[in-house]
């Protein structure tokens, strides 16, 4: 009964959405350094380059052998690896866990000639289970056909672009991004038919995802208090990151749950 116990107890300490490092729950819409391991699921995507690594896109750990990320992040005959337990890239700090992609799955509607067709969404399987800790823990996935409502402070996380072509920092970033409504970001004047019920805007003030920070997570807390990978950056605007009325666009997960359970389940 104590095994038992202490199994359950180490379960609930590794559960889906639930940081031991809560983040920052700033107003501040322009980005900051993210609290450590606060984003327990974040991931850093590398690519091989061939006689090095670097870092091509971001990811969320949704199951401990899982990871969530962009279709777009994925190019066909590459190799990629993924990074946990990361916040510091030019410091190695110790949580740091590198595991190989054994099998990738992207969406079989994914289109990488038409961003604005939707379907940007893909799956890693990794080589062997992550080692889960305070530093490394999953997302939870949100339940089907789950949509925030208008306004709803959400954050988006990463290594991306500070600012349009400015530098990559080398700590996690975080920007607060409300929840942009679909009929608000259907508008002509937003991006208009760009934006499918599968999509999710978010920001498009101050501040929005930015180069490298594809294929990460749009981060919402849930009435249950914790946190889902409710958008998987997708695409921004062609005239910068930071542009009025075009708002960082994320793929919803909440479509795509029956694609997940299903891909998971099969392999």
């Amino acid at each position: 009964m104590e095994a038992l116990l202490l199994l359950l107890l180490a379960a609930g300490a590794h559960a889906c959405g639930n940081p031991s490092y809560p983040p920052y729950m700033t107003r501040v819409v322009n980005g900051i350094d993210a609290r450590p391991y606060s984003w327990p699921w974040q991931i850093s995507l590398e690519v091989d380059r061939g006689s090095y690594y670097s870092h091509t896109c971001g990811g969320s750990l949704i199951e401990s052998s899982w990871v969530l990320t962009a279709g777009h992040c994925i190019q066909s005959g590459w190799s990629y690896r993924v990074v946990l337990g990361e916040y510091d890239r030019d410091v190695p700090e110790g949580p740091e866990e590198t595991i190989d992609a054994a099998k990738i799955f992207i969406h079989p509607q994914w289109n990488p000639n038409c961003l604005a067709c939707g379907n940007d969404i893909a799956l890693i399987k990794l080589s062997k289970p992550a080692t889960l800790s305070d530093k490394v823990k999953p997302a939870c996935i949100p339940p089907a056909g789950d949509i925030f409502e208008n306004n709803y402070p959400c954050y988006v996380t990463g290594w991306g672009r500070l600012y349009t072509n400015g530098p990559l920092p080398s700590k996690l970033q975080q920007a607060l991004l409300p929840i942009v409504d679909h009929q608000t970001c259907q508008q002509s004047d937003w991006w208009g038919n760009n934006v499918k019920t599968t999509m999710v805007c978010a920001g498009g003030y101050e501040k929005s995802g930015c180069n490298g920070d594809s294929g990460g997570p749009l981060n919402c807390q849930g009435a249950d208090g914790l946190w889902y990978a409710y958008g998987v950056v997708s695409f921004g605007s062609a005239w910068g990151c930071n542009t009025l009325k075009k708002p960082t666009v994320f793929t919803r997960v909440s479509a795509f749950n029956s694609w997940i359970d299903s891909t998971m389940a099969n392999n």
